[in-house]
């Protein structure tokens, strides 16, 4: 008999576990500091692999956005049956303070995300979304200053080329695991996923650094080399 219990009991994950602090405190805190910050603070942890692929980058290069991950997970399809329908029941899932997180399943044919589903994710207060697929109706979702993630622009629906399969499940993006409720953080450099249980003290230490970087700074501005710097604990 194959004994799955654990593999099972770890891929459980509650994507509204308590946190230490609010959880909107926690997304205005990360999006005051940048994305290279938590990464270091990653590394320490030696969360090496938290990186979502490089070829999601914002629609605008000032985007900035932290929240809670809202996974949904989409393949090809040509089924057209009910799929407006669950596509409803998804937006409708949306929560206060998330951050969309979609894996498509390397589809680069369909545009996934548009002006009508910004729209419903504003009104449900989502803070953001990564798509690894395509976004039409651009001009106006740049109108509506949605922090958007995308890979590609095309004026393709999704209706007939492209199915929800799930949402708030565990999803994988491009190695990175995401599961419902870790932090997501994007910026100018692209998008992270800090697993839930560390997020706060993850941001701590990132805005330890953030701050370290000033010290950092001036030194430079002061003439100082490299190696001494380096020597007083700084970095390059």
């Amino acid at each position: 008999m194959m004994k799955l219990e654990d593999l099972e009991n770890d891929r459980e994950i509650n994507a509204h576990s308590a946190l230490p602090v609010a959880a909107q405190g926690i997304c205005d805190r990360y999006e005051a500091i940048f994305t290279a910050a938590v990464n270091d603070a990653l590394r320490e942890r030696k969360l090496l692999n938290q990186t979502l692929p490089n070829g999601i980058m914002p629609l605008r290069d000032n985007m900035k956005a932290a929240g809670f991950a809202f996974t949904i997970k989409g393949a090809k399809n040509l089924t057209l049956k009910n799929e407006m329908a669950e596509r409803a029941k998804m937006l409708d899932a949306i929560t206060e303070n998330s951050f969309v997180v979609w894996d498509t399943s390397l589809d680069r044919e369909s545009a996934h995300w548009g002006e009508c589903m910004t729209m419903a994710a504003q009104r449900k207060q989502c803070r953001g979304a990564a798509v690894d697929g395509g976004v039409r109706d651009t001009d106006r979702v740049l109108e509506l200053g949605f922090p958007l993630w995308i890979r590609y622009r095309s004026s393709n629906g999704m209706l007939g080329r492209f199915r929800i399969s799930g949402w708030q499940t565990p999803i994988l993006m491009g190695n990175v695991v995401v599961n419902p409720g870790d932090l997501i953080f994007a910026d100018i450099d692209g998008a992270l996923c800090v697993p839930r249980e560390v997020c706060v003290p993850v941001l701590e230490r990132a805005e330890e650094i953030a701050n370290g970087e000033s010290e950092l700074k001036s030194w430079i501005n002061q003439g100082m080399s490299a190696v001494e710097i380096v020597a007083r604990g700084g970095y390059f």
